[in-house]
């Protein structure tokens, strides 16, 4: 599975970090998201997945 974050939808709600610590980090200045890696690591899936359909904006993209 692949991940990404659309950028301008992303507003810094920081639930996807929560949800998912080890797939997304937070940009310090603006708490903006981003994956760690594109690639989701098998044990990682579920977690991923529930953060993208916890995201208020859809920001998270997965394939």
């Amino acid at each position: 599975m692949k991940v990404s974050v659309d950028g301008t939808r992303c507003q810094g709600h920081t639930l996807c970090a929560m949800i998912a610590p080890e797939s997304f980090e937070l940009d310090d200045v603006d708490g903006h998201a981003s994956p760690v890696s594109d690639e989701v690591p098998d044990e990682q899936v579920d977690q991923v997945t529930e953060a993208a359909h916890s995201c208020p904006e859809q920001a998270i993209v997965i394939e």
